[in-house]
This record gives C-alpha cells, structure tokens and sequence, in this order.
C-alpha cells in the first residue's frame, strides 16, 4: 500500500489552481468534471502520481466557503531551504503564517503557509 492523496475542499478553483502551481511550484496533473455531480477535481503535486502523492482539489459547484475544522492539521511539504522558500512564496503573493525558524522543543527548521481557502501547508527543511 502507498499514499496516494489527500483531497481538499476548496472554494474557487482556479485560485486554488494558481496557488498550488504558481507560488508553490506544483504542476497540475489531470482534472475531470462531474456535471452529474456538479464537482470538479484537480490533481496536483510534484511528481506523476505513479511516483509520488499528490492533492486532489475539489471543487463542489455549489459551494464556495468550508468551514476547517479543527481535526485538520496540515499537507508537509520538504524543501532544500526553508528560507529561500518562504521568499519565494512571499514574491509570489503567498501568505506565510509562521515564519521560518527552528521548531519549539527542537532543531527541525520549519515554516507555515496558507492557500487561498486557509489550509495550512508546513515547510520542512530537508535533513
């Protein structure tokens, strides 16, 4: 068995496309309409799917806001330099949440971004 996505409601598509591929780097993979269903999914990540797990964006047609929860917690992504990423992200209009730094009670370099529907997305530096 192995990972294959994790899906995340979001409430207008192409911003949530653009976030995902322009200020985080993401490529869109594939995406299908349900008319029947009035949804669409979009997959993105870094990889084919068949190398590496991705996030399915879903659209529902009728709904344009979700509430979080708070069972949520976030999608880690690991990167050469937290540093460097969080400006990057900052140049391309990404909201960092939490600064990078070393983690409380630990060494781990680590920052936080959100998207445009406010799902938290941790940096981790590569070790």
């Amino acid at each position: 068995m192995r990972i294959l996505h994790t899906m995340l409601r979001v409430g207008n598509l192409e911003q949530s496309v653009a976030f995902y591929t322009e200020v985080l780097g993401m490529h869109e993979i594939r995406r299908k309409e349900y008319p029947e269903g009035r949804f669409t999914n979009v997959f993105v990540g870094y990889q084919p799917e068949s190398e590496g797990a991705v996030l399915e964006l879903t659209f529902n047609w009728d709904q344009h806001a979700y509430d979080l929860g708070n069972g949520y917690g976030h999608v880690a992504l690991a990167v050469d330099d937290v540093y460097a990423a969080c400006e990057r992200i900052r140049e391309r209009g990404g909201k960092i949440t939490r600064e990078p730094g070393p983690m409380k009670h630990g060494t781990t370099v680590l920052a936080f971004v959100e998207d445009p529907d406010g799902y938290k997305i941790e940096l981790l530096g590569r070790d």
